[in-house]
């Protein structure tokens, strides 16, 4: 049937049929925070994370965020894989204040990698659309 649809000069549809646009354009930001500490000294507890959300990453994004646990991996400069718990948070924000929340993102990250001597803290960044 889209064949000859596309055949008879009509336009083809992609996704959910006549879907419309919801939403307003958002990005969202994924943070990566790993909990070994180098050394072999305690990884971040539980509690530790928890109290760094309340305190740093909450005033920072009031309206809401989301936080999962995760099992992460990466390749260290010795060339070992670390295998280590970790904790995914995402953030969603709208388009027009980006500039503003990465400032708050980067201060984010660099308060984690003193207070728990990490050596970095993951980010990505995406553009989506969406609707609370």
């Amino acid at each position: 049937m889209l064949i000859a649809l596309l055949g008879a000069g009509i336009p083809a549809l992609v996704g959910a049929a006549l879907r419309t646009e919801v939403g307003q354009p958002y990005e969202e930001t994924r943070l990566y925070f790993g909990t070994d500490r180098p050394g072999g000294g305690p990884p971040v507890a539980e509690g530790e994370f928890m109290g760094f959300l309340e305190r740093e990453i909450t005033p920072a994004f009031p309206e809401g965020l989301t936080v999962h646990d995760g099992y992460g991996q990466w390749r260290g400069q010795d060339g070992k894989a670390v295998h280590e718990t970790s904790y995914e948070v995402v953030l969603l924000y709208p388009e027009k204040d980006a500039d503003e929340r990465s400032v708050r993102i980067e201060r984010i990250r660099r308060a984690y990698e003193d207070r728990f001597q990490q050596d970095s803290v993951g980010r990505s960044d995406d553009k989506v659309t969406a609707e609370f």
